[in-house]
């Protein structure tokens, strides 16, 4: 059928519904929502810290000490006899940041060779001892 030219002339009404539409977007925006709320990962409590103006995040140097089930020590993945172990951390350190030892030890490993490696690391003034644990 052709249309006349009056017909042209007449605005041609045209509806949208915006219900499907919100519909969508809101089930996408719950949706990322959600899965938001699981990426969060708690090691500890939670609390309620308070707020500063002038806060800045600390570097952190990080030195894995290994105490194996026969007893041998690793530094960052180097043997070295315990009675090193006090110097290597110190050439490790840097001056601007908070240094962190974790010590891995096995756990067939005797209390003794523990207690030995936290007594040659906490000679050294200023560093944070971490014992690492698997939940």
């Amino acid at each position: 059928m052709m249309r006349t030219p009056q017909e042209f002339d007449r605005p041609v009404e045209v509806s949208t519904t915006l219900v499907p539409l919100m519909d969508v977007v809101f089930a996408i925006l719950t949706f990322f929502v959600m899965s938001t709320l699981y990426l969060t990962k708690s090691e500890g409590l939670i609390v309620n810290l308070p707020k500063a103006a002038q806060s800045q995040s600390q570097q952190q140097t990080r030195v894995n000490v290994t105490v194996m089930s026969d007893g041998t020590l690793a530094l960052n993945k180097q043997i070295i006899p315990l009675d090193q172990l006090e110097a290597n951390v110190r050439s490790l350190m840097i001056a601007t940041q908070q240094t962190v030892v974790i010590i891995n030890a096995d756990t067939a490993v005797n209390h003794g060779n523990v207690v030995a490696v936290l007594d040659q690391v906490k000679k050294i003034d200023g560093v944070k001892v971490a014992i690492a644990t698997k939940k």
